[in-house]
């Protein structure tokens, strides 16, 4: 019986100095745990890092598009500026384009006439006129007689037999000069066509 109780307390006294290691184990680990605290970041405070990085790449990347969309906005509003400059007083030369007919039609009339005087002062007026309106970017759409006819440039009020072969489907006539501003036609030429 002595046996078996010796051979128990030895069991239970190798037990307990496993115990013994298992927790002196445990202790290390648990110092090695505290010294990586306080030396080497947690788990916990990389991904905080992390997250702050992420947050900090999100507002870099939402500044940038702020301000490349600000930068086109810039270049938008320039161009039309641009544009509404060339364009502004496209009302007022319209207005004009009439006293230019009239001059075109005068200067006609008088070079009938034989008064060279007149004639001298009329188209000394008219070239004053015209300089004016083409320093302010006024130009006359050049068509004349015998040219192909393009829908995009002029405008056909009506069509003519043909005086000649040459002529069918091309302009016959120039009734009325179109002119534009800048690059776009304020005015389209009227013209008759050839049929």
């Amino acid at each position: 019986m002595f046996k078996k109780i010796f051979k128990n307390m030895s069991q239970d006294n190798s037990e307990s100095k496993e115990k013994e290691s298992i927790n002196e184990n445990i202790a290390a680990e648990n110092e090695t745990v505290t010294e990586n605290e306080a030396g080497i970041p947690s788990a916990e405070e990389l991904t905080e890092e992390e997250k702050l990085r992420e947050e900090l790449a999100k507002e870099k990347d939402k500044f940038l598009r702020l301000f490349a969309e600000f930068e086109n906005y810039k270049k938008r509003t320039s161009k039309e500026r641009m544009e509404l400059f060339k364009t502004a007083n496209q009302e007022v030369l319209l207005a004009l384009l009439p006293v230019m007919d009239d001059f075109d039609r005068a200067l006609a009339e008088i070079a009938k006439s034989e008064d060279e005087l007149l004639l001298k002062g009329v188209e000394l007026i008219h070239n004053k006129f015209s300089d004016t309106l083409k320093s302010k970017g006024l130009e006359q759409v050049e068509l004349k007689a015998g040219d192909n006819f393009d829908a995009d440039f002029a405008e056909a009020i009506t069509q003519i037999p043909a005086p000649s072969d040459k002529l069918k489907g091309k302009i016959v006539d120039v009734i009325e000069k179109g002119y534009k501003l800048g690059d776009k036609i304020i005015r389209f030429p009227k013209v008759v066509l050839g049929n």
